[in-house]
């Protein structure tokens, strides 16, 4: 199709939003744009691009900032993994390249944290280099418009589209044709139930013309979910007309490393909240600490991509010094200083439940 590429620049000029990272070339407003809006709604990740540009204006000032602050800042973004690129990459570009950011996706690639989608995006927009990008939204389009069949999870699905996205890549402009693409599968070429009738490809579009639009993009692969039970153990400690609370800041490698949760036991199975605490895991945890139970919370559920967490807070009132409960990576932290520390949007949803955090 000679005309792909002019027809859908046309499309985006028309219909493109107004989003504050489409009107600069600055590398850096675009490369924290793209790590912020990975798995992340544009509506959702709309507010932190601002908030992280207004408190961290230059890759200088993130550079230096520290990791609780930083993820404080993400806190509801989920994938810290993206916010640790974040600041791994700032360090990079600041002690490595005096702040500069690369131009070509060879050399941005070489930095932690940026990737081949990435490295294509800062350096086609901001440099106007001549490189594909290949996100979910191009791979939904162009999958449907020129019917490929190939799994998109494959690497000979990978090759293919990447062959396929270079031949129709406007070399004079690759980083509007680039949007372009990405904004006509992000408004137009829905996963579900996209207007094929009023599309501007649909007397070129396999997949409409086949009526099996909702088939493509093919994947080899489904993803399993594994189910998780916490039991957690929101400790309340009151003495000398103050409350406090334990925290836990999580180091093992799994999901949320280096974000803050309170004491927990995981179970491999659905079980009564009460018998938890009969278990010899809890008495380790607590010794001979006298405690009185002030709720057992309803199921909050959290779904990640390979996980669906299932957790039961138990908030326990403890009236006396906490040294019993002491732990390397315990803290206790005052009622008041809690909404300094990151926590997973799971236990923030607790909190604004109990009105502790607003």
């Amino acid at each position: 199709m000679n005309n792909f590429g002019s027809k859908i620049v046309s499309w985006y000029e028309k219909n493109k939003r107004d989003l504050p990272w489409r009107n600069t070339s600055d590398p850096y407003k675009i490369w924290l744009s793209e790590i912020i809006l990975q798995q992340t709604r544009v509506d959702q990740g709309m507010d932190y691009y601002l908030k992280f540009v207004d408190r961290y204006p230059d890759v200088f000032s993130l550079a230096v900032a520290s990791q609780d602050e930083i993820y404080k800042m993400w806190q509801g973004l989920g994938y810290y993994n993206r916010a640790d690129n974040l600041m791994a990459a700032a360090k990079t570009i600041v002690n490595d390249y005096n702040g500069i950011f690369p131009g070509k996706p060879e050399d941005l690639i070489r930095i932690k944290g940026i990737g081949p989608y990435t490295a294509a995006a800062i350096a086609s927009i901001a440099f106007s280099f001549p490189q594909p990008v290949i996100d979910g939204n191009v791979y939904r389009v162009l999958s449907r418009i020129f019917g490929i069949a190939t799994p998109i999870d494959t690497s000979k699905g990978n090759k293919e589209f990447e062959m396929l996205a270079a031949t129709l890549l406007h070399k004079k402009d690759p980083g509007t044709f680039n949007q372009a693409v990405m904004e006509f599968g992000a408004l137009y070429c829905k996963p579900k139930k996209p207007d094929c009738f009023k599309c501007i490809f649909f007397t070129d579009c396999v997949a409409a013309r086949l009526d099996k639009v909702e088939m493509y993009p093919v994947k080899k692969g489904k993803v399993m979910v594994r189910n998780r039970y916490f039991y957690y153990f929101f400790i309340e400690i009151l003495s000398e007309n103050k409350t406090a609370f334990l925290l836990k800041r999580r180091q093992k490698k799994d999901i949320w490393k280096n974000l803050y949760d309170f004491p927990m036991i995981e179970s491999e199975k659905q079980i009564n909240p009460l018998e938890i605490m009969e278990n010899t895991a809890f008495r380790t945890l607590f010794g001979q600490q006298d405690f009185s139970i002030k709720s057992i919370s309803n199921e909050y559920r959290h779904q990640l991509t390979h996980q669906k967490i299932h957790a039961v807070f138990i908030h326990l009132i403890v009236d006396k010094n906490s040294e019993q409960l002491s732990e390397k990576s315990i803290l206790l932290v005052d009622e008041n200083e809690l909404i300094n520390y990151p926590v997973p949007r799971l236990l923030e949803r607790y909190l604004q439940d109990q009105k502790i955090l607003k």
